[in-house]
């Protein structure tokens, strides 16, 4: 099954009710990848081209391999009891593949609780996350460092983004 983002009319989230972070949902799948391609292309917009965004986030989504990979992961999800406001999930080898916050939520303390709660649940000396430009700042300031820039290829697009790892002691991980 293949999600279309042309299906779909955006709603408007008002963010203003209290927070609860909790584990992924089979049924929080909808909402998680409408969530992904709305953001990058009202959010990382300001720093990729629109050739970029769209190749990013093409509105085609394969729905079994995101779920099977979102069960298969560390996955929490930021709700306000009735919409996804964001989510994320890390591997048990600690890589931190995806985290998304819903573009009219950005910079209340979404991103860094799902962050904080992503971190805790895996038991790694280091975590490593591919940072986009515009995710960057955020992670530098939770103490990532940048191991090198890279360039990827997304439908024959090329996109920057940097590869950032967490090292963490032994007291520090879960």
């Amino acid at each position: 099954m293949t999600w279309r983002a042309r299906h779909f009319q955006y709603s408007t989230y008002h963010c203003n009710a209290p927070m609860e972070i909790r584990t992924y949902r089979e049924t929080d799948l909808m909402d998680i990848v409408k969530l992904f391609h709305d953001t990058v292309h009202k959010i990382n917009i300001r720093d990729y081209s629109s050739e970029q965004v769209n190749a990013w986030a093409t509105g085609r989504v394969d729905m079994d391999a995101w779920n099977r990979s979102l069960l298969q992961h560390h996955t929490f999800i930021a709700t306000d009891g009735c919409d996804v406001l964001g989510f994320g999930d890390i591997d048990h080898s600690g890589y931190l593949d995806r985290l998304y916050v819903h573009h009219a939520c950005q910079r209340q303390g979404i991103a860094t609780a799902l962050c904080h709660k992503l971190e805790s649940s895996v038991d790694t000396d280091k975590i490593i996350v591919h940072a986009s430009i515009t995710a960057r700042p955020f992670f530098e300031k939770r103490g990532y460092k940048i191991i090198r820039e890279q360039s990827v290829d997304r439908c024959g697009i090329s996109l920057k983004n940097y590869v950032m790892e967490l090292s963490r002691s032994c007291s520090e991980s879960r």
